[in-house]
């Protein structure tokens, strides 16, 4: 190629760009018919399960170029700027700005949603719960740290339902002012941040004293206001508050995953692949736990995770948290629920939603 073949490329470009834009008008006309006919069926404006059908229908047909994760996030915001010509969706998350939560929020909702920090996990439920937002995004566990037991907890409490999750790699940079480390003379973070970046801490800065933040969104914003601090927050806090990166990927771990769920006020239909959420108590008798996870086993249903957590009320007594393959409307599973339901003090299924692509 040389230089005089430039102007003719472009020109392709253009030609291309022109079909593209028309093509997105043609789809967003047809999106709003969609709306239009699912609010006269009273059925849920937001879908997930129908979203990632897209994505994977349309990564499987790429044949490149165009790489696949470029797809989804181009789809993503295809998606959510037509879901906003109707109205924006309302998304209540674990605030400030530039926290892990957010960016889990924008990669499940895109950037024409309306996104609402709360100061805690217990606000964005409440947000959710008086209809302030139809959604909200809360952190439930790490791949190092583990569960988040302020979102545990609140779901003990709350009749809302998880809707989807959301998988995100988690990089933790060091931020200051200066982006100078011999100006560091304190580090502020979420505990789960300072705690996956533990030793790293201890050899770079042992000397130096951390200090816990609700979020490292508002760790960024103390050091934006402290030159003599530093945050443990991610490269868009850097961004949204003037800070400059002391030290790049100081994570311990690489393979650093925290997953968030969306809730809601209803539970979605099943996808086709989707996993349930649930809790329950049980007396405390010997060969009880075992008990308890024999109606799935019998069935050949899959459990992919269970914790407990203390029950606050009762000294030495727990609550079991459960995530198991498929839906709960799927008669195997809603079987398997039932006969566990009968057994159980307290029980409750907190949602069944589509697996993370």
């Amino acid at each position: 190629m040389n230089n005089r073949d430039l102007p003719s490329l472009r020109r392709q470009i253009d030609a291309i760009d022109d079909q593209i834009l028309e093509l997105l008008n043609q789809r967003a006309e047809v999106a709003l018919a969609v709306g239009h006919a699912k609010a006269g069926q009273g059925l849920e404006f937001y879908v997930p399960g129908r979203e990632l059908e897209v994505f994977e229908r349309l990564t499987t047909r790429n044949r490149g170029p165009f790489p696949d994760d470029a797809v989804r996030r181009v789809y993503r915001e295809i998606i959510s700027a037509s879901l906003s010509l109707e109205q924006p969706i309302k998304v209540a998350f674990l605030g400030p700005p530039a926290t892990f939560t957010h960016q889990a929020a924008l990669r499940q909702f895109g950037f024409s949603a309306q996104l609402v920090p709360q100061k805690s996990i217990p606000g964005v439920f409440e947000d959710v719960l008086r209809g302030r937002a139809p959604y909200g995004v809360v952190p439930v566990e790490n791949s190092n740290e583990g569960v988040v037991s302020h979102t545990l907890d609140m779901f003990i409490s709350s009749d809302l339902k998880i809707i989807a999750e959301i998988l995100l790699e988690i990089s933790h940079d060091l931020l200051s002012l200066s982006g100078r480390m011999e100006d560091v003379r304190q580090v502020a973070s979420h505990p789960q941040a300072l705690a996956q970046c533990r030793h790293w801490l201890e050899e770079n800065l042992p000397e130096v004293p951390l200090m816990e933040a609700a979020s490292t969104g508002l760790a960024a914003q103390m050091a934006a206001e402290d030159g003599s601090m530093a945050a443990i927050a991610s490269e868009i806090a850097a961004s949204l508050y003037g800070l400059q990166p002391v030290k790049k990927r100081i994570e311990d771990n690489a393979n650093n995953y925290t997953r968030f769920l969306v809730i809601g006020r209803t539970m979605p239909e099943p996808s086709g692949r989707d996993k349930t959420s649930l809790m329950f108590s049980i007396a405390d008798q010997p060969g009880i736990l075992c008990r308890m996870l024999a109606p799935f086993s019998s069935r050949n249903i899959n459990l992919t995770k269970i914790e407990s957590r203390p029950i606050k009320t009762k000294a030495w007594e727990y609550v079991f948290f459960v995530d198991l393959d498929g839906h709960a409307d799927e008669p195997l599973v809603a079987e398997a629920l039932e006969e566990l339901r009968a057994c159980c003090r307290q029980f409750k299924v907190l949602g069944s939603y589509p697996r993370s692509a």
